[in-house]
């Protein structure tokens, strides 16, 4: 059988070509793009420029992680036991698409001046069949990853090309709601323009996400070789890979960061460093984009372990020093932990490709959906976290909200307040991430080890090939 260019094979697994790199990134950017915005604006939405109250928001959190809890397992079931033409992954992301541009557009739409309980209807129904699409997506795409290639060094190309598009995507995702959303001072709270803005990006996002769709192959002898598991010793196997747990750990407190840090940005533009948030985020990103190619040489030096926990550093302690730093001195750790947050973006997942092929060799069977799915059931909970300890620090704090001071926005606010937005930015997820670091060491995959079962997938693959070729020849 011809081989595709995604799967030219060489001494330490398969190659992805460029143009297979380009799309993953185009459909990663799409998701970036309006997972960014989400991240960003939910809480400034609702509870600053709508004026919902921080308990209705934390139940809404409640209700959403336990949704977040059931549906990523059973998707990732369900998408490894997927025997599709088109394989195990493309169908739904091809076919999801649409109806997340849909979702995530209605999340903006909340009614203005009803009750409480109406807005909070209104987000919480929207966020759960948002995250749904969202899921779907994150899911699939994540999976072809570690599926493309056994090499980390060509899986670390991908993650780096995605990570520059994503990177590109979170930008853009922050910049939308900045130029659309009400601004400091402005009189008029319209969310007109706002929900426009939303409709576009998400039809945009969704393009890219159905392009990337027809562009991408999958490895077909892990659909047509392949038994799946049964559901039972499936969700055993996962869970009792110490490998994974240690993984998951790390990664659930890595996903709480980036989301509280992201949501808080622009309270620190606001009302700690009294500016727009456009020089805040070139503090942020320029040392990303810097860094994301850089992390190629640093794998070169050392394992994707320790190189991670080397990144996870630099992170944790330029987050906790902005904490106390004078606000104009506030971008510089911004961009330390910028550049130090390059190698979290590459290196995280090349970590749960390493589990994911520990997996394959105990059990025999490749189930990328079935550890994205347990994955996604610890972290994205991270999320509903960042948001409700944002929301209570900034309530604590006794921060004034525009809604209760007229729609302006209220510059003078309290020490209290103001320290709250520093230690949600800065103090919280730092000290969560240099725990990561530290829970990493555990982690049994380097080595002698590591190298054990690098060998043992890449006769695995070659096995499941001949075994592919064969059933193709006998039709």
């Amino acid at each position: 059988m011809a081989q595709s260019a995604s799967d030219t094979i060489q001494g330490q697994g398969r190659m992805i070509s460029k143009k297979t790199r380009i799309y993953y990134g185009l459909a990663g950017m799409g998701m970036a793009i309006v997972s960014g915005i989400y991240g960003v604006l939910l809480t400034i939405y609702y509870q600053d420029y709508l004026g919902l109250e921080a308990k209705w928001i934390a139940i809404a959190m409640v209700v959403y992680a336990v949704w977040n809890a059931l549906n990523d397992p059973i998707f990732g079931q369900i998408t490894d036991r997927t025997r599709s033409k088109l394989g195990r992954r493309i169908p739904y992301l091809r076919f999801t698409a649409p109806f997340f541009a849909l979702t995530f557009s209605l999340v903006w739409f909340a009614p203005e001046n009803a009750p409480d309980v109406s807005q909070f209807a209104w987000m919480l129904v929207t966020m759960l069949l948002y995250d749904t699409c969202y899921t779907i997506l994150g899911l699939v795409h994540g999976t072809l990853l570690p599926e493309l290639s056994e090499s980390d060094q060509e899986r670390g190309k991908l993650s780096i090309v995605s990570s520059l598009f994503g990177l590109l995507g979170t930008l853009i995702g922050f910049l939308v709601p900045d130029f659309f959303r009400p601004k400091a001072g402005s009189a008029d709270v319209s969310m007109l323009s706002l929900q426009m803005s939303m409709i576009a990006v998400s039809i945009i996002a969704a393009s890219l996400i159905i392009l990337a769709s027809y562009n991408i192959k999958e490895r077909r002898e892990f659909s047509q070789v392949d038994k799946p598991l049964d559901w039972w010793p499936a969700i055993k196997s996962t869970l009792t890979s110490k490998s994974f747990i240690i993984f998951v750990v790390a990664n659930f407190m890595c996903t709480f960061m980036f989301s509280i840090c992201m949501g808080a940005i622009y309270y620190v533009a606001d009302y700690v460093v009294q500016g727009g948030v456009i020089p805040l985020l070139a503090a942020l990103f320029i040392p990303l984009a810097v860094g994301v190619p850089l992390v190629q040489f640093i794998l070169k030096k050392m394992e994707p372990v320790v190189a991670f926990q080397l990144y996870l550093l630099v992170c944790g302690v330029s987050l906790i020093v902005l904490t106390f730093m004078p606000a104009t001195l506030i971008p510089l750790n911004i961009g330390i932990f910028g550049f130090g947050y390059s190698g979290v973006q590459v290196i995280n997942y090349l970590l749960l490709g390493q589990v994911i092929d520990e997996d394959e060799v105990r059990t025999g069977v490749r189930r990328e959906g079935s550890f994205y799915g347990a994955n996604a059931l610890v972290t994205k909970p991270a999320q509903s976290l960042a948001v409700t300890i944002t929301a209570s620090a900034l309530a604590a704090g006794q921060f004034v909200t525009r809604d209760s001071n007229a729609g302006m926005i209220f510059l003078n606010q309290p020490d209290s307040a103001l320290f709250a937005i520093r230690a949600v930015m800065g103090l919280i997820p730092g000290v969560t991430l240099l725990i990561a670091a530290l829970i990493l060491f555990a982690f049994p995959l380097r080595g002698k080890r590591l190298k054990a079962i690098k060998s043992q997938i890449l006769e695995m693959h070659q096995r499941k090939h001949e075994k592919l070729e064969a059933l193709e020849n006998q039709a």
